[in-house]
């Protein structure tokens, strides 16, 4: 029976590896975040009120992991309500899902972190971050049963099996006063969260930073423990965006708006009943409600549609820093690839619609914007 147990654990970490979001960040490092945050006029683009919808079939890629959103707005029929309908085109890692996207084959990609499109805006393909899906996931670093864990200064010259591209922790370990995070911290890179577990399970690191997918396995775990959360490294580092053509965004504005909108709604939902959300999203992505609720109920995962342009700002800051975007990098303008126009506006003709039905949530909605956005 425990042989049973332990090859049903590993089952779950290889086939949801990829169910955490790709590294990302926020904070207080010195990205000239307060100095970007206009955006371009031509990133921007205008919008119209109540326009008939350009696309009403929407090619989607949101990977093994599900989106629990989109399940939300499939199973309520608020796509439905919206005109859309999408087709859900599946890839297997988060760069399958930038390749599909570069290359046409899909429309919207919403769980590919952010530090891929990053990269991707940065060598030239032309994307833009139009919405958001996870704010963050709820990854958490593990270490072996009993590591005493102070903070990020705890990695500090230790063993630490994470892809240093995920910016939240090289942006902690310079906001710690290291111009050099690459050499203070022995960064380690294995090709799946199962590795890089066995390895702190072995003690060949120190380390480890698992998926929002592994939270199952490593709580029924004896010999490993978490020590602290991605989240908690970098509040709101911003997980994975909603990311499009730049051409499809602003060829389609009222099919964004649209998709947005749906979104919305799904999020109000989503937060008065995340028990019942628990069983759409096991259902959706074909696995046990345990498995689920052991991230979904943990205050470390936290879903929004809000584009989070600040944290994206202040990602593409350290990314540049640490050598992680490609020379041409110098020459982009992160805020032209940001559009935050279509999701206020998606925003507020959603308040005017529903906002009866839970004002309180479309008040949080509106100053949540205003402080990540402006």
């Amino acid at each position: 029976m425990k042989k049973g147990i332990v090859l049903l654990i590993l089952v779950l970490i290889t086939t949801f590896a990829l169910a955490g979001c790709t590294g990302n960040t926020e904070n207080n490092v010195s990205t000239d975040v307060e100095e970007q945050t206009t955006g371009s006029d031509a990133t921007q683009i205008e919008d119209t009120v109540g326009g008939e919808l350009e696309t009403t079939t929407v090619r989607w890629n949101y990977g093994t992991s599900g989106n629990v959103l989109v399940t939300i707005a499939q199973e309520m029929g608020y796509f439905e309500d919206e005109g859309i309908t999408l087709e859900i085109v599946y890839g297997t890692e988060n760069a399958d899902a930038m390749q599909l996207l570069s290359s046409g084959k899909v429309d919207v990609v919403s769980n590919a972190g952010t530090s891929n499109p990053l990269q991707q805006i940065a060598s030239g393909v032309d994307l833009t971050v139009f919405g958001g899906h996870m704010v963050q996931g709820c990854m958490p670093v593990v270490a072996r049963a009993g590591t005493e864990w102070n903070g990020v200064e705890d990695l500090i010259g230790k063993k630490f099996a994470c892809n240093p591209a995920y910016f939240a922790f090289t942006g902690a370990v310079m906001e710690l006063g290291y111009e050099d995070p690459l050499s203070a911290v022995d960064w380690v890179t294995y090709d799946s969260y199962n590795d890089a577990l066995a390895a702190v399970v072995k003690g060949e690191v120190d380390y480890a930073l698992m998926g929002t997918g592994q939270n199952y396995a490593v709580n029924n775990m004896k010999d490993v423990e978490i020590v602290t959360y991605q989240g908690d490294v970098m509040p709101n580092y911003s997980c994975c965006r909603l990311v499009a053509q730049t051409d499809f965004v602003k060829n389609n504005p009222n099919t964004i708006k649209a998709i947005l909108r749906a979104l919305i709604r799904a999020q109000q939902y989503y937060e008065a009943n995340k028990e019942e959300c628990v069983k759409l999203q096991a259902k959706s992505i074909g696995t046990t409600e345990e498995y689920v609720s052991a991230y979904m109920l943990n205050d470390h995962y936290i879903v929004h549609v809000d584009p989070l342009r600040n944290s994206i700002v202040r990602a593409w800051g350290i990314l540049d820093k640490t050598g992680f975007l490609s020379e041409q990098a110098k020459e982009v303008d992160i805020n032209d690839h940001i559009n935050t126009v279509l999701y206020e506006n998606a925003l507020k003709e959603a308040k005017e619609k529903y906002g009866s039905e839970d004002p309180e949530f479309y008040d949080r909605m509106m100053k949540f914007y205003e402080e990540n956005d402006l």
